[in-house]
């Protein structure tokens, strides 16, 4: 199965942190922002923008001295040992961070051995999680994080979901034909989340984006009732921009 990857602004954020990261690495003792800034080639401005977010993860910390070394959450993360258990761990609370920092549910979806997976989610009693009433491996065409995960397939993968997946028709707004379904995924720019409004469940409004690393695919989403459906865009842009911490965390 190929995949479509053209990078989007969170895989070069999360790029760039790993440059960050595995400089700070090499200076056990510590190295100051403005060697940092010399070594990666980054601006100020842009390193100051990845050293909050790098902080605010626990990937770096900030001596005496002002010089930044590795982090309690990168040393985790790098041990061979509950690995796992260390990046699910991780994950979760930047899904927590994110289900409030939107007010909606989201969720981390991944498209494993040809079929759709939740891999984890965070909701709450403010951001109820979708009712999946129809399995989600078998209703990729009508959900915001199945059409972002056909996305990144290459054309023959997409023919392939769809041919062992009947498109049903879930939802008044469903779209049902494979060929308007086809011509809607390749030319869906990769930057533009993928939207459902409505096409899996009446009165839920949900967005995508992807989070591909290496020749994994996988998307963020979120979820929110249809009386806030005004915030749909809003939400799915904080989404977008909250995507590379997540992305980080499978690179590690």
């Amino acid at each position: 199965m190929a995949l479509m990857h053209e990078p989007t602004a969170p895989y070069h954020s999360a790029q760039d942190a790993l440059r960050v990261l595995e400089t700070v690495a090499r200076h056990t003792t510590g190295v100051t922002d403005t060697r940092l800034a010399r070594l990666t080639g980054l601006s100020p401005e842009r390193l100051t923008t990845l050293l909050r977010m790098l902080r605010r993860e626990g990937y770096v910390e900030q001596v005496t001295d002002g010089a930044y070394v590795t982090g309690a959450a990168l040393r985790r993360l790098g041990s061979t040992q509950d690995r796992d258990q260390a990046l699910r761990e991780k994950l979760q609370r930047t899904l927590d961070r994110l289900r409030d920092s939107i007010g909606a549910a989201v969720y981390i979806s991944r498209y494993v051995d040809g079929e759709v997976t939740i891999a984890q989610y965070a909701d709450g009693p403010a951001t109820p999680s979708v009712n999946e009433w129809v399995d989600f491996r078998y209703s990729a065409h009508a959900t915001a994080l199945g059409k972002s995960l056909l996305g990144q397939l290459d054309h023959n993968g997409r023919r392939d979901h769809l041919s062992r997946h009947k498109m049903a028709r879930l939802t008044s707004r469903t779209i049902t034909s494979d060929r308007l379904l086809l011509s809607r995924l390749e030319t869906q720019p990769p930057t533009v989340p993928h939207l459902d409004l409505q096409e899996y469940a009446v009165g839920t409004v949900c967005a995508a984006v992807p989070i591909t690393a290496g020749s994994s695919v996988g998307c963020l989403a979120l979820s929110l009732p249809v009386q806030h459906a005004h915030r749909l865009r809003q939400a799915a842009d904080k989404l977008n921009r909250g995507a590379a911490p997540v992305l980080l965390s499978l690179a590690i």
